[in-house]
This record gives structure tokens, C-alpha cells and sequence, in this order.
């Protein structure tokens, strides 16, 4: 198994890192070239830059906003929100980012997922995917897929989905519990492990990182690749140094 990431998530609106719960009630968190330079000097694995609300406002993602975090960036880098299109990426490529990630476009047009792999390779393409847990007798999905920042349902099931990604060339999947997003009560893990033994890339678990433990049973018993968090990060609750000493410690294998 390769070393296990652990990933700073930067959720952008109006140009500030913002951090809510489940997706909502958002507050200022830090600027984002600040945070971006300090979790590089940390030692994150990668760095993720999401604008939460391109999408959901019918706009492209805002470059100026991502050469800034981009010219401090010393690792990989994944760029989200906005992106429906070759060209869009095509834009992004140009100014430095090394992966694209797609979430409510690549459901709208699965097709978008095979173009891309095969125009900038599959390592370069992330399939994000959003999703909640629906109550037993509902009639929907256990896991279902959410899209446009988690506001509209999609009737699809996760798993179902992430398989279709991956055959169609998705190189990684970005998973996040909007159900456990910004609580801090510890990862999905049933939502993760069932991605996670259903295709063979790589899933990130994302959405509710709450302390060093969770991340080590994303692993451990989620079977995630990555552990991606932002709160605890932001506001200085762990470091990226103290979850890579703690997984060590634990057995996991992790980047020095």
C-alpha cells in the first residue's frame, strides 16, 4: 500500500478560506495564500483549493484566485468548482494545477470523465463526490449522491457512481459526508470503506476530522488512501506534522 496523504482542503468564497458545518453557515476562516504557504512549510501530502460556490452561482472557477495560491504551492495541487469543461481545465493546466477535480459537472455529463482522462491523463483527474445518508424506508438511495455544493439530490447511489467514475477513467476519488462535514465528529466510515472496497484509485475521505484518531480509522477501518480535513487545520486545532507522527506511531505509513 502506498504512504497514506494528508491533505489541507481550502474552501474559497469571495477570496477567503471559509469553513462551515454540513455544508452551511459559513464563517471566515484565514486568507488563503497564508494558509496555503504555512501547510506546504507543514509538510502537507497535497493541497486542495475548492470554489464552494462557482457552481452554484453558474460561474467558472476564478483564476485570479488560484495564481495567487498557486505561486506559493510547492506540492500537488487539485482545483475544484466551476469546472464543466475541457477548456476549463485547459485554463487551469496553463496557470499550474496539476489535478482538476469534478463533482456536480461529471454527474450532469459523465462523458466529461472519459475526455478528460484521456486529454490529461487519469492522474491528473479527481472525481469529487458529495453524498448523505438516507433513512431506511425512504425509497432513496442508503448513500446517495449530493451535487451543487450539496443542495440538490441526485437519486444516485455512491458506490454505483464511484464505480461508473472509475471505469470511465476517474484517476482518484474525493469523498465527503456532507451529513459529518465541519462537525468534527470523525469521518463516514461506512460511506468511505463502501467506496473504498468497491473500485481500486485511490478515495479521500473528507468531512468531519475531528481528532488524530478519526484519521487513523479512515484508514484503518475506512480503507481511505488520504485523509483530507480543514477546520482542525484552520483553526490550529492539530497540525500536519502531529497526524503524520500519530499514524506513524499507529503502523500507518506516511510521507516524512
Amino acid at each position: 500500500m502506498k504512504n497514506i496523504r494528508v491533505i489541507p482542503c481550502l474552501d474559497i468564497k469571495e477570496g477567503r478560506v471559509v469553513k462551515g458545518v454540513k455544508f452551511v453557515d459559513l464563517k471566515d476562516a484565514r486568507d488563503p495564500v497564508e494558509a496555503a504557504r504555512a501547510y506546504c512549510q507543514q509538510g502537507a501530502d497535497e493541497l486542495v483549493f475548492l470554489d464552494i460556490f462557482a457552481t452554484v452561482e453558474n460561474r467558472k472557477t476564478r483564476l485570479e484566485w488560484v495564481k495567487k495560491v498557486r505561486s506559493v504551492v510547492d506540492v500537488p495541487f487539485a482545483v475544484g468548482g466551476g469546472i464543466s469543461s475541457i477548456e476549463d481545465m485547459e485554463a487551469l493546466k496553463a496557470i499550474g494545477v496539476d489535478k482538476v477535480s469534478i463533482n456536480t459537472a461529471a454527474v450532469n455529463n459523465p462523458s466529461l470523465i472519459e475526455e478528460a482522462s484521456l486529454r490529461f491523463g487519469s492522474s491528473s483527474l479527481v472525481v469529487a463526490i458529495d453524498g448523505r445518508k438516507n433513512p431506511a424506508g425512504s425509497g432513496l438511495p442508503r448513500l446517495e449522491v449530493v451535487v451543487k455544493s450539496g443542495e440538490h439530490a441526485s437519486g444516485l447511489d455512491i458506490v454505483e457512481w464511484a464505480k461508473k467514475a472509475e471505469l470511465l477513467g476517474a484517476g482518484e476519488i474525493l469523498l465527503t459526508s456532507k451529513d459529518a462535514d465541519g462537525t468534527r465528529d470523525g469521518y463516514d466510515i461506512e460511506m468511505t470503506r463502501a467506496v473504498a472496497e468497491a473500485v481500486k484509485i485511490p478515495v479521500t475521505a473528507s468531512g468531519g476530522a475531528g481528532t488524530l484518531e478519526h484519521m487513523y480509522e479512515a484508514v484503518a477501518e475506512g480503507r481511505a488512501s488520504a485523509v483530507l480535513a480543514a477546520s482542525v487545520f484552520h483553526f490550529g486545532i492539530i497540525g500536519i506534522g502531529e497526524v503524520k507522527k500519530y499514524l506513524k506511531a499507529r503502523g500507518i505509513a506516511v510521507n516524512s
